[in-house]
């Protein structure tokens, strides 16, 4: 068995997940989420869909990028 990089737990059906070089072992996907997703630089959510990117910093939507100063940026065309 192997233990969860998140939660320490031993659980006999972990996965890996890989993100550029960053790997970790995982029992669920929220677990997997915590550990991998990345973070708004805004508001401090887990991006767990696209997001928007501006000069190297990732935010949750358009919103928290325009409260950055980023106002090029939108959710919808």
């Amino acid at each position: 068995m192997a233990i969860c990089d998140t939660c320490g737990n031993d659980y006999d059906k972990t996965f890996t997940v890989t993100r550029n070089s960053e790997s970790g072992v995982f029992d669920s996907f929220e677990c997997a989420a915590q550990f991998m997703a990345p973070v708004c630089e805004r508001c401090g959510c887990r991006i767990l869909g696209h997001g928007v990117e501006a000069e190297g910093s990732i935010f949750c939507c358009a919103h928290c990028a325009r409260a950055r100063g980023e106002h090029e940026l939108v959710d919808r065309a």
